[in-house]
């Protein structure tokens, strides 16, 4: 075996050990991780919509009610 032929496999060794971790082997590897965490940032987002949503209609209630008050 050559000198570079050696240095081949141990580079291909090398990239499928970073692969089994990023993909993991029967665990959840650092991608799956990832879109879990993106997925619950995604969640959150929509949820902190959905709350401002519900502010802007209590703020824009509230001023139509003190505007009705002050006639």
């Amino acid at each position: 075996m050559t000198d570079f032929e050696a240095q081949v496999l141990s580079d291909l060794s090398a990239v499928k050990s970073q692969m089994h971790a990023l993909l993991g082997v029967g665990q959840p590897g650092r991608l799956h991780l990832l879109e879990e965490r993106v997925a619950k940032h995604e969640r959150t987002v929509q949820r902190m919509k959905g709350v401002g949503g519900g502010f802007s209609v209590l703020f824009t209630i509230f001023h139509v009610a003190m505007d009705l008050l002050k006639k």
